[in-house]
């Protein structure tokens, strides 16, 4: 039986992985990632067959987890945005040398034009690092059905696989026609193999295996249902589109083209590629993201074959793709009513009304001012608004945990004073590490963790070192009198400011945790009570 749904690009993920039997969601909360993990905690599905769906603290912890999960024999599902990719690439890419058991699907999603990001990386590139399947949906009905492939090739070829979706597939909605029950799950069948010991004897022999599996991953690509050629009735320019650029290219209805190739699974296939090559004078690859099929196909058709694309400029080298840059590579005249950023009003993001986060500002600038030279280093999370005016305090902000050990090296250079800013989940994910080598070297910085109980950029999920930073500070060898804790309020600033001058004047490491909970989590909680109340 079947049903239609009106999904996110996420939601048939989820639904997707639930109904092909999952077991397990291992995930830090990223954007456009978020809604995968809080689709499947939400959905009655998890709570009946006990489906492990709380956050991790990072992207390495949730690959490890999803991993050993898939040794199990079960079904597991790992998320993330595509700078997890980089946060977990040691268990990742080892991944495919031990191999899997359960069906382990590693979820990139990808964020062209950085809407929410520090960079356009593209996560192809690591599965193809890796040696390992990649699938690529072009649309919400590929999403959920391109799951249950995805898990049954992971089991097949005993590999982890990638699936790859960007931004403005994972955050628009479509109709879905999904299942109304959902695949039992696997047994609980602990794998018994050496392969898991990547002792460097075995780690060969599982490399070589690896290597060997390659011809059927491309015969694999080669025979599957989302790489199709559509055949037109013009001849000259072939296209390769994949993902949600196939879209696109159809919405742009192109003339003069010979035939379309439509690619959602990698590796590449090569036996269709080289057939249109064959009947076209050149190829058009159309890909949202870095130019990774282009780049492939130039190699594959040798430097005598024109591929055109975002590296010859006519698709935009950076950012999304639209319909209307697509069409103008197609030939096809397009009108762009907001062609320039001029032509759009400004709307910078800021801090809310009421944040914990400001007070924290108010009080850094005050008594950074007070030193010539003062230099403080900030992290990823909410709080990296404090770049922007009013405040404009933070120096840096590079990726998740690099306030500290930036901080570090600075006054390891002679920076002083060299402060740190940095939220409670961040912490947790990768700046402990970071204190730990400030404390083994005696460093003179200051670290400011400013606790609002919560992952709030992401909307508010659990952080994992909750009501424990005191003691993680000191078990790291942080000195009990130097981890100070105070409350970010307007009518607590002079103690604040008070605190701070006393902590950077301190030669050694201390950390000062500011803590309010943040406006946003609060204010559904006094709503969500209200109402039980009124019931």
């Amino acid at each position: 039986m079947s049903e239609k749904r009106l999904l996110l690009g996420d939601e048939a993920i989820a639904l997707g992985a639930l109904h092909a039997g999952l077991s397990g969601v291992y995930a830090y909360p990223g954007t456009p990632s978020t809604e995968i993990t809080e689709f499947i905690q939400k959905n009655p599905l998890s709570k009946d067959r006990g489906i492990h769906s709380r956050w991790c603290a990072n992207e390495k912890t949730a690959m490890e987890a999803a991993l050993g999960m898939s040794y199990a024999g079960k079904r597991a599902l790992v998320c993330m945005k595509h700078v997890g990719m980089n946060v977990c690439a040691d268990a990742f890419v080892n991944s495919a040398i031990t191999g899997v058991k359960g069906g382990l699907i590693v979820l990139a999603a990808d964020d062209p034009s950085m809407h929410s990001s520090q960079n356009e990386q593209d996560s192809r590139f690591y599965g193809k690092f890796a040696m390992i399947p990649i699938f690529e949906p072009s649309n919400q009905q590929e999403c959920y059905d391109i799951v249950e492939l995805a898990f049954a090739t992971s089991e097949a070829l005993k590999l982890p696989v990638l699936l790859r979706i960007v931004t403005r597939l994972a955050h628009s909605r479509a109709s879905v026609v999904v299942n109304t029950e959902a695949k039992a799950q696997n047994a609980f069948s602990p794998d018994e193999g050496k392969h898991w010991v990547l002792l460097p004897a075995i780690a060969r022999k599982n490399y070589v295996n690896l290597i060997a599996k390659q011809p059927e991953l491309l015969e694999r690509s080669e025979s599957s249902i989302y790489n199709k050629v559509e055949t037109l009735d013009n001849k000259g320019l072939g296209v390769i589109a994949s993902g949600i650029a196939y879209n696109y290219v159809k919405e742009c209805a192109p003339q003069g083209v010979s035939e379309i190739l439509k690619i959602s699974q990698y590796p590449l296939p090569q036996k269709q590629i080289l057939e249109l090559a064959a009947k076209s004078d050149k190829i058009l690859v159309v890909e949202d993201g870095q130019p990774f099929i282009e780049e492939n196909i130039k190699a594959l058709l040798g430097a005598g074959y024109p591929v055109i694309g975002r590296l010859t400029d006519d698709l935009p080298r950076t950012g999304e793709l639209t319909p209307d840059n697509v069409a103008r590579a197609l030939g096809k005249e397009s009108q762009e009513v907001f062609d320039a950023i001029d032509d759009v009003v400004g709307r910078p993001p800021a801090l809310c009304q009421g944040c914990g986060h400001r007070d924290v500002y108010k009080a850094l600038n005050e008594v950074a001012a007070e030193y010539p030279g003062a230099r403080i280093f900030g992290d990823i999370g909410c709080y990296t608004l404090g770049a922007l005016p009013p405040f404009q305090t933070i120096a840096s902000c590079v990726d998740m945990g690099a306030s500290i050990t930036m901080a570090k090296g600075a006054a390891d250079a002679g920076q002083f004073p060299a402060i740190a800013i940095i939220g409670d989940s961040t912490f947790t994910h990768s700046g402990m590490t970071g204190l730990l080598d400030a404390v083994n070297d005696k460093a003179n910085i200051t670290v400011v963790i400013s606790d609002n109980l919560t992952t709030a950029m992401t909307g508010g999920q659990d952080s994992a070192g909750t009501n424990k930073f005191e003691a993680i500070c000191l078990g790291l060898g942080v000195e009990p009198e130097h981890v100070r804790v105070v409350v970010p309020l307007p009518k607590n600033m002079e103690e604040i400011t008070k605190t701070l001058r006393e902590e950077i004047e301190y030669k050694g490491v201390s950390v000062i945790i500011p803590r309010r909970e943040c406006m946003q989590t609060l204010g559904r909680k006094l709503r969500k009570a209200k109402a039980q109340k009124e019931k």
